[in-house]
């Protein structure tokens, strides 16, 4: 690894994002489980997404000191994680359109106001990281798509308690279908404005 390619708060670079990976594979083990148990299609659109975000992070630490091909390369690997999930969601979400689901509006609420401090948690720590570069601002992005996300899910539980009925929920799994799919072109505008400003 050369001198060039290494930067002065990797070590930081590496604590924190040892720290979100850690929330997010508890935080996506915690929805995954609840999703299943309130039939929601929105928890369990987090709880992708919070998978999904867990394997950024990784990439993340595997490429810190590493040249900027590198760094760009695992961007573009997250936003493309980022529409495999997008799609996952969104099967998923048809499958309850068409086969019926019963999702518990107080699950829905409860979970995802967890969800949100967590992912607000996650937010904060990546913002103290003094970087610009690529891939931790893919972090950022997954972070911050998360917690916006987390907010439809607490809005949709609360109609689904007031009105009785799902569809709440199944437009809550499409709204993470278009988030993460905005967060991904997101994600490959960054790489590319990063690959332009190289020297």
């Amino acid at each position: 690894m050369s001198k060039e390619n290494y930067t002065a708060d990797a070590p930081e670079q590496r604590r924190t994002l040892w720290i979100v990976l850690a929330l997010n594979i508890g935080l996506a083990a915690m929805l995954a489980i609840g999703g299943a148990l309130a039939d929601s299609s929105g928890l369990f659109a987090n709880a992708l997404d919070n998978a999904s975000d867990a394997a950024v992070y990784a990439l993340s630490l595997v490429v810190i000191g590493r040249s900027l091909g590198w760094k760009r390369a695992a961007a573009i690997a997250s936003g493309i994680l980022l529409i495999l999930f997008a799609l996952g969601v969104l099967a998923d979400t048809a499958r309850r359109y068409f086969y019926g689901s019963e999702p518990i509006g107080p699950a829905m609420i409860a979970l995802a106001v967890i969800a949100a401090i967590i992912n607000l948690m996650c937010l904060q720590v990546l913002k103290r990281l003094d970087s610009d570069e690529v891939h931790i601002g893919a972090a950022r992005t997954f972070s911050f798509n998360d917690f916006i996300a987390n907010g439809g899910i607490i809005v949709a539980g609360i109609l689904v308690l007031s009105t009785g009925e799902r569809w709440p929920d199944l437009v809550a799994g499409l709204a993470v279908t278009a988030i993460a799919l905005k967060g991904a072109f997101e994600i490959f505008d960054q790489a590319r404005d990063a690959s332009e400003a190289k020297p």
